[in-house]
């Protein structure tokens, strides 16, 4: 194998690790990912930065943190000021391309959850002057995702590149309620497209019954899923055409709520099959019993980003339901596999999968994300396969963060990195003692009387997870409560470890502060 290689990073949305065969799920079928884990590097303990779509995946884009980076939350653009490794690549003289979800900003349109409100007495600032940054990201550069605008390809709306990516093809959105690049795409494709899709057109079932659950009426061939794996395959036949190395991200919007796979996907597992977690019903702390509450009370819609209760019914099927959007996305996955071989690319290509947070599915009789750091939530895949690498299959148990993946492509890539990356090169340098997952909420949700702000500490051994203005906290010994169902923080006999992961706390918050910009000098 000779030259800088090409890169596939395969990124799905709201995946937890364990719902895969080689993170030892003995259900869901997913062999073609299987099959990348057994020729390569299989990633034990990989967790999130910020358990939230566009934070973690500026993250990952960035190699920083998200209070660094300050897309903070959903609604937050990752700012054009803030340099990428896709940019770093793309300098380097790599193709690059994205394809499918990208989230670097916003896309629903819906109005900001938090503004600046002027107070009575007193002066209040002119427009530039209102937030800590001069340059808010309130530009129309931001506005590229917006689904209520897309009248036409992203691809002709930007201005050069996004984000360094020079092709984009974007599927905005989840389910079968994508949109962007897409469902142009999907229009031409029927004209009646639009009555295919939603809760108001689905297919009878009776089997089914949950929150954001209906079988879509959208075919197989129609769907996102199958478009990404399409149009990814004629991507890389045009890149073998060329000696140019390439970077390539497919990003699959599933198996992301709402819960819609379609065809045979829909009943591909059956709900009394689905075992329910461990942890199912034993959740204590005061969100859980409150949404366990509204949920029993009918007073949560159960309809929205917010995580839910649900019953041991509602659990099975919806985790059945995602089982299937993982098997088609794993499908898929296997057509991009064989063209990779079938045009002689595979032994020069470094496949990668990851995604972007978890799910709770059930955990403590919770779905979706948010607010808890429970490992569904925080823990999630990363499988390395370098074909110039002969040693797998192999499992690292190091600890790892989303904030690695671009310092370990492009040291891989043979590019030296930009001053104030934050993670480390998997494949060559030795795990840290202790990692950091950071979360800021900007709405009020079921549980709590205000907007949470979290920072969890996750060791070899224990998750510490500390909020800013609440009088509870967690701390969890992950070794002897896998399932995290005995929370320690108050037990005196935690007293020591207590404070031991307190001082790692503040030594890793430390060494996550800011190391850019570089000095002003003169040349």
């Amino acid at each position: 194998m000779t030259g800088r290689p090409n890169f596939i990073f395969i990124i799905t949305d709201q995946q937890r690790a364990d719902h895969l065969g080689c993170y030892g799920n003995s259900i869901v079928k997913t062999p073609n990912i299987d099959s990348i884990a057994e020729k390569g590097r299989r990633f034990e303990k990989f967790y999130v930065a910020n358990p939230i779509c566009m934070p973690n995946r500026a993250s990952i884009m960035t190699g920083r943190m998200s209070s660094l980076h300050g897309a903070v939350h959903n609604g937050i653009p990752l700012s054009l000021d803030h340099t990428t490794f896709v940019e770093l690549l793309r300098d380097a003289n790599y193709r690059t391309g994205l394809i499918g979800k990208s989230h670097l900003q916003s896309f629903t349109g819906l109005p900001a959850t938090k503004r600046f409100e002027p107070e009575e007495g007193l002066q209040t600032p002119s427009k530039n002057l209102r937030d800590a940054y001069k340059a808010n990201r309130h530009s129309k550069d931001y506005d590229l995702e917006l689904i209520p605008q897309w009248d036409r390809p992203l691809a002709e709306r930007m201005d050069g590149h996004f984000y360094g990516f020079d092709h984009v093809e974007i599927a905005a959105d989840h389910a079968d309620q994508a949109s962007g690049d897409y469902l142009l795409w999907a229009r031409e494709q029927d004209p009646i497209f639009d009555k295919l899709v939603g809760p108001e057109n689905a297919l009878p079932d009776n089997r089914i019954n949950a929150p954001q659950a209906w079988r879509t009426a959208v075919p197989e061939e129609l769907y996102p899923t199958t478009w990404i794996a399409d149009r990814t395959q004629a991507y890389l036949k045009e890149r073998s055409e060329d000696d140019q190395p390439f970077f390539l991200q497919v990003s699959f919007p599933d198996p992301h709520h709402p819960f819609t796979p379609p065809g045979h996907y829909w009943d591909m597992y059956d709900p009394a099959d689905i075992p329910l977690p461990e942890s199912f019903g034993k959740g204590r702390l005061p969100p859980i019993k409150a949404m366990k509450e509204a949920m029993e009370k009918n007073q949560d819609p159960r309809d929205n980003q917010n995580p839910f209760a649900v019953t041991e019914e509602e659990a099975r099927a919806l985790i059945a339901l995602t089982y299937g959007s993982i098997t088609m996305i794993d499908d898929a996955i296997g057509r991009i596999l064989a063209q990779l071989k079938s045009l002689g690319l595979d032994e020069n290509t470094v496949v990668i999968f990851n995604s972007d947070h978890g799910d709770f599915m059930g955990d403590h009789g919770l779905m979706l994300k948010l607010l808890l750091h429970y490992q569904g939530l925080i823990r999630i895949p990363f499988i390395w396969h370098d074909p110039a690498v002969k040693d797998g299959p192999n499992v690292d148990h190091s600890l790892a963060s989303s904030i690695d993946i671009s310092s370990t492509i492009l040291a891989r890539a043979g590019i030296q990195p930009f001053n104030g990356i934050q993670g480390r090169d998997l494949m060559t340098t030795n795990g840290p003692e202790a990692l950091i997952v950071e979360e800021d909420s900007q709405r009020t949700m079921i549980g709590f009387d205000r907007p949470q702000r979290v920072r969890t500490l996750v060791t070899d051994r224990y998750r510490l997870s500390i909020r800013f203005g609440e009088n509870w906290h967690e701390l969890y010994d992950l070794e002897e409560d896998p399932h995290e169902l005995n929370n320690l923080f108050d037990n005196p006999a935690a007293d020591e470890i207590k404070q031991t992961l307190f001082e790692a706390m503040l030594h890793r918050l430390i060494d996550l502060q800011d190391r850019s910009p570089l000095p002003a000098y003169r040349a």
